[in-house]
């Protein structure tokens, strides 16, 4: 069997618009696709365009837009805004807490009973904050400022930051 695998070292095979490239040495087989990047998803890409900021602790301004419809977390991931994000949108943690302005605030929906449990773990909790991933852009945001707060707490890993994807 070795000696069959070692015969088939170098393949190239190309597969639709992915690259599949697989190298048999032994017992190991290496391949490698397209990169395929995660950002702010297309879903909403029909949908009006809405330009606003966010502040960081050092008062540091971001500003982004998005499609209305898209929530405040892809946002900030697919403009490299520091905006944690740990349980990647499926409100488990509350490291994507934002602080929003009150005009904003008092127009939207009350939290969910789920998103208030986490917020409770939020780290410098005010009467206008939200989760990021459970806020969604509509119009009358429009050249608001999201305030992101000093810290956040990681309950998984104390200091540790996952990449967006």
């Amino acid at each position: 069997m070795q000696r069959a695998a070692s015969s088939f070292s170098r393949s190239f095979v190309r597969l639709g618009s992915f690259r599949d490239v697989s190298f048999v040495q032994g017992q190991r087989l290496f391949q490698s696709s397209a990169i395929v990047y995660h950002g702010a998803s297309d879903k909403n890409k029909d949908k009006p365009i809405v330009r606003f900021s966010f502040v960081d602790k050092e008062n540091n301004e971001y500003p982004v837009e998005g499609h209305v419809g898209d929530h405040l977390l892809e946002i900030a991931h697919s403009h490299n805004v520091d905006l944690e994000g740990a349980c990647e949108a499926s409100l488990a943690c509350s490291t994507c807490h934002v602080i929003l302005p009150n005009e904003i605030f008092d127009q939207l929906e009350e939290p969910e009973e789920e998103e208030n449990d986490m917020l409770d773990l939020a780290f410098g909790l005010t009467e206008t904050s939200r989760l990021g991933c459970q806020v969604f852009v509509q119009e009358f945001m429009e050249g608001m400022k999201v305030q992101l707060p000093a810290a956040t707490r990681n309950m998984a890993v104390d200091g540790f930051k996952p990449k967006p994807h």
